[in-house]
């Protein structure tokens, strides 16, 4: 399973068939299976389940009820009165909802003029033949960095933060603030627009890290360096290197191969159990561990993308843990799809929670850049 497994839970499978040891995460896949133990342990308790046990409670079933139990997967109670935008807005205005966390991704800032990653013809993925690299995600490979940054450094020149101005998204999750339900904004992005629009450091997980900062790659030295001094170097288009040991120095942007930011653990275990609404806006929920916060908790969820995404995977689907989205099956209590730009989401929502957000015209200038004056925001 992709999803986020608790600290003190640990499931260990023993199964063995015919003439041979079975690997035990085949239990779903071999019928053939002769024999399987389970070993549990949580918090330090420990149970050995015996074919015997087995014989009474089928191992889907005591599956089922134990990630139940242990990541709160079970149905929960229906608040919302309608799986609609207006069943949403309702709920937020009967003063039950209190707490809001928004996780959001790049699609939050395409009316920027900034690119996606995954959109076909026009994401950042399918425009990065120039840089020669062996397959697109290579840019962000930590490993590839080291020996190749150059084509990291001049996507940075053409992406770097001040050149965009915050969308009507990102003064909408401002609102939230100010109205003072905004619990936490986890966003994907490296863009800073969300500082921008007006959050603070505090109403903020930067998930995927930040261009505010940057360090020495070198773990012995680790040398940290100001936004200032990296911008001089990117925009003058020298490779940033450390002035005290000579290795390369990095924005902290998380790259594949890298670790989150200790906040984002710390923060996901404070925020979501007292979460009342979860909005997830312009991200694809394909990046692990980001995308598996939308399973703990069964407060409501409403999506605001383009299509529908974070349904279950098969694994949750066949053991019907229903962590991932559902928002068409009979069994639908609490998600909710907006399919529509996340300005328009935004924009339909505020509208029927009577507030008004307008945004006036948009210039545009070349190199990918879009000017945008802020949206007035009228409660």
């Amino acid at each position: 399973s992709k999803g986020l497994i608790p600290a003190g839970v640990i499931i260990s499978f023993a199964a063995s068939a015919p003439n041979e040891q079975t690997p035990g995460n085949l239990v779903l896949v071999c019928p053939h299976l002769q024999k399987i133990s389970l070993e549990i342990f949580v918090s330090g308790g420990h149970k050995r389940l015996t074919n015997s046990f087995l014989d009474s409670v089928t191992l889907m079933d005591f599956l089922r009820n134990l990630f139940s139990r242990t990541l709160g997967l079970s149905p929960g109670e229906k608040v919302l009165d309608e799986l609609s935008l207006e069943g949403v807005a309702r709920y937020m205005q009967s003063g039950k909802c209190k707490s809001i966390i928004c996780m959001v991704g790049a699609g939050i800032s395409t009316s920027a003029g900034i690119p996606d990653f995954r959109s076909p013809g026009t994401g950042l993925y399918a425009n990065l033949q120039k840089y020669n690299l062996p397959y697109p995600e290579a840019i962000f490979q930590i490993d590839y960095f080291k020996k190749h940054p150059e084509p990291f450094f001049a996507l940075a020149r053409e992406l770097y933060p001040g050149q965009f101005k915050p969308t009507v998204c990102h003064y909408f999750i401002r609102m939230l603030k100010d109205k003072g339900l905004l619990r936490r904004c986890y966003s994907q992005n490296i863009d800073t627009l969300e500082r921008v629009a007006g959050l603070q450091g505090e109403d903020l997980v930067e998930a995927h890290g930040t261009f505010h900062t940057s360090h020495c790659v070198s773990f012995f030295c680790r040398k940290e360096y100001t936004m200032e001094w990296m911008k001089e170097k990117i925009f003058s288009e020298d490779i940033p290197k450390c002035e005290a040991c000579n290795n390369l120095v990095k924005p902290d942007i998380v790259f594949f191969g890298e670790n989150l930011p200790a906040r984002f653990f710390s923060a996901m275990k404070q925020d979501f159990p007292s979460c009342d609404l979860l909005i997830i806006m312009g991200t694809s929920l394909q990046v692990q561990p980001f995308a598996s916060l939308v399973i703990p908790n069964s407060c409501p969820r409403l999506l605001i993308n383009l299509e529908k995404t974070g349904q279950s995977d098969f694994a949750s689907s066949l053991l019907g843990f229903g962590g991932g989205m559902d928002f068409d099956s009979d069994k639908a209590y609490r998600d909710v799809a907006q399919l529509s730009t996340c300005d328009d989401g935004c924009l339909a929502l505020a509208d029927l929670l009577g507030w008004k957000v307008t945004e006036t015209k948009c210039t545009f200038t070349p190199a990918h850049t879009q000017s945008r004056s802020p949206p007035a925001l009228l409660f």
